[in-house]
């Protein structure tokens, strides 16, 4: 349910924001996620004692991949209902008002069809496109530039992969092999030209079934993948981290595997881990988030990250009907 009421801490919470990740007071700590099917998207703001989820309507239905320009108050989606990308302005004056839905300023053309996951560096918007039969099975990258009045389509990449979860460290771009065990790299992605493109490095990750949600944070080498699993079961699945990723990933020749022994894991009966499809990690907290889409219909976990393998229940879980994607802001 939405919350109706603010607190002078949230307020100040929405108002001041600080670039230092070690500096717990000033700052702005919020958790945004979208929906497949509630038509609806949601922002925590986790920097309360207790947080609070605010909860907006929006106008697509079905959305996966989500991000959220704090310098501009601007929230964009990838809408699998409208096949476009769509940005939502005033986020933080629609809590300020106690709004209930947020207003569409402007979308993308209708470029893809299945849209799976959003990631952005600087001005360029990067979509990714599942196969399925409205779009002739080909699995494709478009590459957006965000305007002050719209997106503007730059490229368009095809990969012989099925595409899900994306991550952009910069100029390289990070994707899993839906489908497979298997993470992708591509180095110097923004050059690449339009058409067919290949990765620079494919490895697999060990005792993982099935990839789909990335993240990548930089200050401290790590890497965040989750596992679904068999689509239709709602316990086997995971949550998967490497420490000193970029060294184990140098370590590990192409086509080659990343072992159990660099890595840390959460799977088992107390995780409520089924279809995890997204991730967002906080590297300053050290906490792991998930959209975990199965289990109990939908619901957004907090996990501690591991320092060994676990069975460990999530430290924070809410209902969220359908949840398909999470991004974290901390600054």
């Amino acid at each position: 349910m939405r919350k109706t009421f603010l607190t002078a801490a949230l307020l100040s919470g929405l108002l001041i924001s600080c670039s230092n990740d070690d500096n717990d007071s000033n700052r702005q700590l919020k958790l945004f996620t979208t929906s497949n099917t509630s038509g609806k998207v949601s922002v925590t703001d986790l920097s309360m004692a207790s947080p609070m989820t605010y909860s907006f309507t929006v106008a697509s239905a079905d959305a996966d991949g989500a991000y959220y320009f704090s310098d501009s108050d601007e929230f964009i989606l990838a809408s699998r209902s409208n096949n476009k990308i769509e940005l939502y302005d005033g986020v933080t004056t629609a809590i300020m008002n106690n709004a209930t839905s947020l207003p569409l300023t402007f979308a993308s053309t209708s470029d893809f069809n299945n849209a799976r996951e959003i990631a952005v560096y600087g001005d360029k918007v990067v979509v990714t496109q599942d196969q399925n039969a409205a779009n002739s099975n080909t699995n494709k990258l478009l590459v957006y530039q965000k305007t002050d009045s719209g997106f503007m389509l730059l490229n368009t990449y095809t990969v012989d992969f099925k595409v899900w979860g994306i991550h952009l460290d910069g100029n390289t771009m990070y994707a899993v092999a839906d489908l497979t065990s298997d993470v992708v790299v591509f180095n110097n992605f923004f050059a690449n030209a339009n058409g067919a493109i290949m990765p620079t490095k494919r490895v697999s990750i060990e005792g993982l079934v099935r990839t789909h949600g990335i993240t990548y944070a930089k200050k401290t080498d790590t890497m965040v993948l989750t596992d679904v699993g068999s689509a239709t079961s709602d316990t086997d699945g995971g949550v998967i981290v490497i420490k000193n990723f970029t060294t184990v990933l140098a370590n590990t020749s192409n086509m080659g595997t990343i072992a159990t022994a660099n890595q840390l894991r959460i799977y088992g009966s107390a995780t409520m881990l089924g279809n995890p499809l997204d991730v967002a990690y906080d590297s300053a907290a050290k906490k792991i988030y998930v959209a975990e889409r199965l289990f109990g219909g939908g619901k957004v976990l907090t996990f501690d990250l591991p320092t060994a393998n676990v069975n460990a229940a999530p430290i924070a879980s809410r209902d969220e009907a359908g949840v398909s994607s999470v991004f974290l802001l901390r600054e």
